[in-house]
């Protein structure tokens, strides 16, 4: 039996002839496109308006990501590779500028996370 033949907690996706899943990944569909494939696809059938919210949600996020590209390209450009090159000081004086404003998490994975090594 494959994974598509079983869904858990609904039948929201079994309906289509070609469920999400199949179009995001047959079309290398990224993240946040995906998601509002997702969301868009079911919200009749599952998490009605909050899915649509989500749906807006993941636009206006795409967009802001995709405008702070555009702006980050005028810039001028430091790659994470040659910040590595440079050493663990110059990377974590980097990071510490990109995550500033962030509230650190040092319960888990985000920003402030450093896996216990001091910059």
């Amino acid at each position: 039996m494959s994974a598509l033949d079983k869904q858990v907690a609904g039948k929201h996706y079994k309906k289509f002839k070609i469920q999400p899943i199949q179009y995001i990944t047959a079309n290398n569909i990224p993240y946040i496109e995906g998601n509002i494939i997702k969301y868009i696809s079911r919200w009749r059938d599952k998490g009605g308006v909050d899915d649509l919210d989500k749906v807006i949600h993941y636009v206006e996020l795409l967009k802001e990501l995709e405008s702070g590209k555009s702006e980050r390209s005028h810039r001028s450009k430091t790659s994470l590779k040659d910040l590595i090159k440079r050493g663990p000081r110059e990377l974590g004086s980097y990071l510490r500028k990109k995550n500033k404003g962030t509230k650190a998490n040092y319960t888990g994975y985000g920003p402030g996370y450093t896996g216990g090594v001091n910059f």
